[in-house]
């Protein structure tokens, strides 16, 4: 079965479907990234802080203290699974563009690498590997962007006149 430029044959309301799903997928997502700016994670002193506590520094605004194992053991399953079925999805809609076949490859595993190196960068961080704080980071930047740059790539092979749609 041929899965590439099938998102140009959709009619109309499908691609409106696909459209506003996105558009709502996308408050979600950026909902949680204004999160983490207003917590102040968005730095890697930020990072470390939010999980680890900042107990031990005198002249702090807001006290934060290190999350139980409990705590990240919820926070990290439930972020796992829940950007899993985000990139899943996502990647399911980009197979159907016209897309070149490298770049939708790329675009489709890449967020799984940065979803394990994100959220088990921050279970190390937490275990006592300080530095795994810069690795949260730029993985987190990678998928964001990679988030971004295929939701776009979405939109614009729905918006894309084709032959079969002319």
């Amino acid at each position: 079965m041929k899965f590439s430029g099938l998102i140009h044959t959709l009619p109309s309301n499908i691609k409106w479907f696909l459209a506003t799903f996105i558009i709502v997928l996308s408050v979600g997502y950026f909902t949680g990234l204004l999160f983490i700016s207003h917590t102040e994670s968005n730095s890697p002193k930020g990072i470390q802080e939010n999980y680890l506590g900042n107990e031990d520094v005198a002249d702090t605004e807001v006290m934060k203290f290190k999350k139980s194992k409990r705590e990240m053991l919820t926070i990290l399953h439930t972020h796992i699974l829940s950007i899993s079925f985000i990139f899943f999805i996502l990647g399911s809609i980009l197979s159907i563009t016209s897309v070149p076949k490298r770049l939708k490859s790329f675009l489709m595993i890449e967020p799984f690498i940065s979803i394990i190196l994100t959220f088990g960068g921050i279970y190390f961080m937490w275990a006592g590997v300080r530095w795994m704080r810069y690795i949260v980071m730029i993985s987190g930047i990678v998928m964001t962007g990679v988030y971004i740059i295929s939701v776009g790539l979405i939109f614009y092979q729905l918006l894309k006149k084709t032959d079969a749609t002319k």
